[in-house]
């Protein structure tokens, strides 16, 4: 065998590896290597990427097509009689037949700059060779084409002196385990894993025995097939004595949905395939280098490995070809480059030797990426088609249990009965429901689980809804494991392993689980049998866990232990202590094994109590709130079905909690004779009339639109179109009595004679006429189209919205999903004859592009409310100039401003950014950028108007003086803590569907009311003083009392409901932080951390500089203090309530109630810090204040929110969401820019101090924001990105 003649696992030659590197510091107690990184190949390419990036070559079958090879030339003397009708095409057997062409390209492409090469070998497996029939000579053609490959680049690194590489080229093969080739049959699979682990072994052992350094798993189009090859890589390492050498993976993106064609994203895939520990992940073809920029950019922000890309020369033109110039890819990947992004870079399909030396050129001088050596080292990571992130303080995971045979009796019989379409449904429904990760389990005497489990998953795979959450593969057969195993392409959760069998069997089992990068369930058996007492438990999870980490070194963040659920109530006293026994032990694995994570199947716990829905819920609600606390992270549990602990009645809870704790022997007796009934109800409501009907019907139209009426326009609409002496087309009465009564409207706006809702309701009538007329024009538009075609020739159709003055595009940004003001933006707009594309909310920057390109737009709008929305605005225009774009940007929201605009955003993009601070700006800002007299005035009184804004910033940044951080804490202003009151409960409450007419009383109008731009003046600007002012009193009140019959349908028809949570909990403040404990005690510990920001400007000399921490009692003062937190929401039953409206075509009602939900939710807010105050805390017992009071903060004590003044980290956020449990709790969710869901929410901390106050903490220096990072323990940058409004530098 050739294998034995190698030398350090390759052939020797003059071009060999010698040299060493620093590897990456890893996670302080989880160490994994990269494949390979004891070789010397892995040690120079190291040492080589920390200094520069690397290049590796072009298309190979590029370069073979120049040599115009007829199917002689592929059959060569030795293939002439071969049994295949056409070899011609089968590029890896010329490595045989005309191996100097093959050596030649790979020294051409070395010659130009290529550190590595890829060996000829993209179909070397039997699988691909089989459409040749020449699955015989596998393992001769890899080996060929690597020594083919090994001699050139000997060959080039004896002439340079520069060591050369040699990757051993992993294709996916022409088949797809996550994909069925047969639409009738979408389970059906045309390979299997154990067939590609095969082909893969028997090509990668040649490549290896041929002399590659490197192997690359390359064009992954379906993760599944590249886990099968990284299978096979291990166990060749592994069993087969072959050295290990490094491994690059690079996938596929198929189109610009940032996809696989399996389905995966971009971070999905990499935490599929991160268990192999490549040396370096990446993309390659499919795409040119500008389409793949921002999934390469996505790789490079979530992998520790290095980052590899090589795309195409462009798309492919009409005739399959490739168009992009070397000079324009070089000048892309240079981009790449320069961004931080890549460590290798080269070209695909369509690239040449000339490709390779541009690009090699372009980015000789730029700076490698560096990885990041601690990435999500202490986060769980899954995915199934998307990512999914457990981190160390992250939300209970909901595992849905209703696709398991054993627990679901629907489910069995589907399966059973071969209803697979159904039990789809099952699945869909979990996931639908809030499950996080979805349980399969198909454990049944009469089943064939190795058979079943596949078929169901392979099912899973080809519906996106469903396999986009990870699986949980749920089986005491290991072998239906496997099967699972075999067909998942996510990474999965192994449910379950153990003792049982004794050490050998555990570790083999591990060993093959880790080998799939699947995490794994533990569950607390061993030889001796289940463990039912905590010390059994934690000995044998310890037990477990330490010869996972010594004999395997298994991720610890990939080891979740179940410590074993059993069945209370069951009238048996060893029985009582079982929920206790399992609490305690999550409690003690947290504290001793690093990184673990606790499960457990819930429903095992209330089985005395099947039949009982009601009951078996409020003891899993109420055992889950207790075990949650403890750190129980996930549990196998029906999603849909838990009651909030707050919620249930009573007398049941009190039963549970007895059950639970075994406070009460006769409790399993109460709790039967309880088990008896429950029920619900609902309600409705009616409208009006006037006397302008005796109008001709132009005017009522005129009238209708300008007062808002709704009632007859399409009565009205189709009467004018009727009249086809006046009006022969449709298109003209919307050019005629519409738009003339649209024209009256926008000059009364402009005159400030009209107000924004009376506009809205103008919207709302023309959309409803329009929507009459659109059927008719499409009639028409056939009709005419049919009649050209019948006279021989097709003349241009009029386009129905050739009427509009432009197009604009409207969205708010990623992460961000708040969109009131940009919607009133929009129909202001439509009502001065703008064709309007709102893109809705948290839209991403490649959908706007793409909207703008798709639409022909001639101007977008970008919105944002939170402060991370700004820093996207940025990214935004910056990749609107990278892309060349052309259109001018508007920019508007809460958070944005002017300033903002012309410092941070109009210098990354060439054309016009301009800040529009409301509606009413919009339409003469838009008017004046599409009228070409007017435009270029506009845009150099901008431009002019923001070279002085910079100017006055950054004058104001030099000239602005700071205090050191020491001196300004020592400016902290000094507070007595010696009048600390407890708080009456202590902990966490929750409320659901909290009644809203107890908080009508609370709403702050005065935001109502700007919302519309109606503002009185001094003495009329509060309410209700503003319905007095002599402008906008009369329609201020108008807008009330319509607002006022919204509420009421609110009310009666319960439209919208309302959540909240609040904690409160023992604490003290850490310098400027604020730590909180589990408990007051002597034994408490801390469990989280507010981080706080000190003011540092300094103003006069006297100047406190104020920190949120200030008002805490200091650690090691002798007393705990108090902290609150709370999160309220009146946002839910929004969605439904617009979609009602905008069904109408209404848009003023939508806007009015989704302004209607934001004001409930404030009040709601001042609800509960009300309550707070007077009992759940309880230090104002007797405050009796009014609501103008509150509105005005008399009271005592505060309630800054998260990423306001106080507080401008919103990251803050998931503290609370953490303590709180808040999902659970009000299912108010966190979008990945900390806005919350929906949008009608608050959330902030109460401190209770007598001296506590509201203060902006302002711009702060660097010394302060790299202090805050430490402390954190993250990257500066990081740190910057989220403080950026608050940065006292540039």
């Amino acid at each position: 065998m050739v294998h034995d003649k190698l030398e350090n696992g390759r052939p020797n030659g003059d071009g060999g590896i010698n040299g060493g590197g620093n590897l990456a510091k890893m996670s302080p107690y989880y160490a994994p290597k990269f494949l390979g990184a004891d070789s010397p190949q892995f040690k120079l390419l190291h040492a080589a990427m920390q200094e520069r990036i690397l290049i590796i070559d072009g298309a190979m079958g590029t370069m073979i097509q120049r040599h115009d090879l007829h199917e002689a030339d592929f059959r060569g003397a030795e293939f002439v009689e071969h049994k295949a009708k056409n070899l011609k095409g089968n590029n890896d057997l010329l490595s045989i037949t005309q191996p100097e062409i093959i050596y030649g390209i790979h020294r051409e492409y070395l010659l130009a700059g290529a550190d590595i090469v890829e060996t000829n070998t993209f179909s070397g497996t039997t699988i691909a060779q089989a459409d040749y029939e020449m699955q015989d000579l596998v393992y001769r053609l890899n080996f060929e084409s690597a020594r083919l490959a090994r001699r050139a680049c000997d060959d080039v690194a004896r002439e340079t002196g520069i060591p050369r590489f040699v990757a051993g080229a992993v294709g996916p093969t022409n088949r797809t385990l996550s994909i069925s080739p047969s639409v009738e049959r979408p389970e059906f699979r045309n390979v299997t894993f154990d067939e590609l682990v095969t082909a893969y072994t028997e090509q990668i052992k040649a490549l290896l025995d041929g002399g590659s350094d490197i192997i690359l798993v390359e064009t992954i189009f379906d993760t599944a097939n590249a886990r099968a090859a990284l299978y096979a890589i291990q166990v060749i390492f592994e069993e087969d004595a072959y050295p290990a050498v490094p491994v690059f993976i690079s996938g596929t993106i198929v189109d610009k949905s940032g996809r696989t064609l399996s389905g995966q994203t971009g971070e999905a895939f990499v935490i599929s395939v991160g268990h192999a520990n490549p040396m370096c992940i990446g993309l390659n073809c499919a795409l040119g280098a500008p389409e793949m920029r921002p999934f390469i950019e996505n790789i490079s922000r979530v992998t520790p490995a290095y980052v590899i890309c090589y795309p195409n020369a462009g798309l492919p033109n009409a005739f399959g070809g490739y168009d992009e110039t070397p000079k324009s890819m070089a000048t892309d990947i240079a981009a790449f480059a320069e961004a931080g992004l890549v460590n290798i870079v080269g070209g695909c399909c369509g690239s040449t030797p000339d490709h390779i030396r541009a690009i090699a050129n372009a980015v000789k001088d730029k700076t490698p990426r560096r990885p990041s050596t601690d990435l999500f080292h202490d986060h769980l990571m899954l995915s199934g088609l998307e990512p999914m992130r457990v981190g160390p303080n992250g939300l209970f995971i909901n595992i849905g249990e209703r696709c398991n045979v054993a627990g679901s009796r629907r489910f069995l019989k589907l399966i059973k009965d071969n209803k697979f379409e159904e039990a789809l449904d099952v699945a869909l429904k979990q996931v639908e429901s809030g499950a996080q990760v979805l349980d399969i389990n198909m454990d049944e005497g009469m089943l064939d689980g190795k058979s079943v489990m596949p078929k169901f998953l392979n099912l899973i795979s080809g519906e996106p809804d469903i396999a986009k959450v990870p699986l949980c593969i749920d089986s005491s057969n290991f072998e239906v494991i496997l099967a699972g195993l075999k067909c998942t392409q996510g990474k999965p959760i192994v449910n379950s392993i153990s003792l049982k069998e004794g050490e050998k069997d555990f570790l083999h089992k591990a060993r093959i689980i880790q080998r799939f990068g699947a995490a794994v369930i533990i569950m607390a058996f061993d030889e001796l049998g289940q463990a039912a007492e905590t010390e059994r438990k934690v000995e044998i999870c310890t037990r477990a866990y330490n010869l996972l980490r010594e004999h395997l070194n298994f991720n610890p963040e990939d080891i979740i232990f179940d410590p074993n659920i059993l069945t209370i109530a069951t009238g048996m006293e060893e029985h009582a202590n079982y929920g206790r026994y399992f609490i305690e032990t999550c409690r003690i694995i947290k504290a001793t094994l690093p990184g673990a994570r606790i499960s457990g199947g819930v429903s095992n716990l209330s089985f005395s109590f099947r039949g009982n829905d009601v009951v078996r819920e409020a003891i899993h609600s109420v055992f889950l709130y207790h075990a949650i606390k403890a750190g129980m992270d996930m549990g196998i549990v029906n999603a849909g079905a838990l009651p909030i602990y707050d919620d249930i009645e009573p007398k049941l809870l009190k039963l549970c909690e007895d059950l639970l704790w075994n406070r009460d022997p006769e409790a399993t007796e109460k709790m039967l004779l309880y088990a008896q009934g429950m029920s619900k109800s609902a309600g409705g409501k009616e409208e009006e009339k006037e006397a302008w009907r005796s109008l001709p019907v132009q005017q009522r139209l005129e009238h209708a639109l300008i007062k808002g009426i709704d009632e007859y326009v399409t009565t009205d609409t189709e009467l004018c179109r009727q009249l086809t002496d006046l009006y022969p087309r449709p298109l003209n009465v919307i050019e005629g009595p519409l738009m003339k009564g649209m024209g009256v409207v926008g000059d009364l706006f402009g005159a400030g004679k009209m107000f924004l809702p009376q506009v809205i309701k103008s919207a709302r009538v023309m959309k409803k006429a329009v929507a009459h007329l659109i059927p008719f024009m499409e009639e028409e538009r056939e009709r005419d189209i049919q009649k050209r075609l019948a006279e021989g020739g097709l003349a241009e159709v009029q386009d129905p919205n050739s009427f509009y003055q432009g197009t604009i595009v409207l969205a708010t940004v990623k992460g961000d999903v708040h969109d009131i003001g940009k919607n009133i933006v929009g129909v202001v707009l439509g009502c001065n004859n703008f064709k309007v594309v709102d893109l809705g909310v948290m839209t991403s920057i490649e959908k706007i592009v793409e909207a703008c390109i798709r639409e022909k737009a001639d101007i977008v709008g970008m919105s944002g409310l939170i402060t991370p929305s700004l820093e996207e605005m940025v990214h935004n225009a910056n990749e609107f100039q990278r892309l060349g774009m052309r259109i001018p940007i508007l920019i508007g929201g809460a958070t944005t401003s002017k300033t903002h605009t012309a410092v941070k955003i109009a210098p990354k993009y060439s054309c016009p950014v301009i800040y529009v601070p409301d509606a009413s700006k919009s339409v003469v800002v838009c008017s004046s950028l599409l009228d070409e007299k007017q435009r270029e005035d506009l845009i150099l009184d901008v431009q002019d108007e923001y070279e002085d804004l910079r100017e006055e910033h950054y004058e104001s940044i030099a000239e602005r003086k700071f205090w050191t951080l020491e001196q300004a804490r020592a400016r902290a202003p000094n507070f007595a803590f010696d009048e600390i009151r407890r708080p009456n409960f202590v902990g966490v409450k929750g409320f659901r569907d909290y009644p809203l007419e107890s908080l009508v009383s609370l709403i702050d109008w005065k935001p109502f009311f700007d919302l519309w731009g109606l503002r009185g003046k001094y003495p009329n600007k509060s309410f209700p003083n503003i319905f007095k002012d002599a402008d906008i009193g009369q329609e201020a009140e108008k807008v009330y009392k319509e607002a006022q019959v919204v509420l009421q349908k609110i009310l009666s028809k319960k439209l919208l409901q309302a959540t909240g949570v609040l904690g409160i909990f023992p604490c003290n403040s850490r310098g400027d932080d604020i730590i909180i404990y589990d408990n007051e005690g002597e034994d408490r510990k801390v469990i989280s951390t507010i981080f706080g920001l000190r003011q540092q400007a300094k103003r006069k000399n006297d100047d406190k500089c104020q920190c949120i921490s200030d008002f805490i009692a200091p650690e090691g003062s002798g007393v705990v203090d108090w902290i609150g937190a709370f999160v309220v929401s009146a946002g839910f039953g929004v969605d439904e309530a617009v979609a009602e409206y905008e069904a109408n075509l209404d848009d003023y009602g939508s806007i009015v109630i989704k302004a209607l939900a934001d004001r409930l939710a404030e009040a709601f807010a001042e609800e509960l810090h009300l309550r707070v105050r007077r009992e759940f805390w309880g230090y104002c017992p007797k405050e009796e204040l009014t609501a103008t009071d509150l509105h005005r903060v008399r009271y005592q004590g505060i309630r800054p929110a998260f990423g306001y003044p106080s507080l401008p980290d919103p990251r803050e956020m998931e503290t609370a969401w953490n303590l709180m449990d808040v999902e659970r709790q009000t299912g108010v969710i966190l979008t990945e820019s900390y806005a919350m869901k929906p949008a009608a929410a608050v959330s902030g901390v109460y401190i209770a101090h007598p001296q506590s106050s509201y203060h902006s903490v302002g711009k702060v220096t660097k010394e302060q924001v790299v202090d805050y990072a430490k402390r954190k323990g993250e990257d500066l940058q990081l740190t910057e990105k989220w403080l950026s409004a608050n940065l006292g530098y540039d």
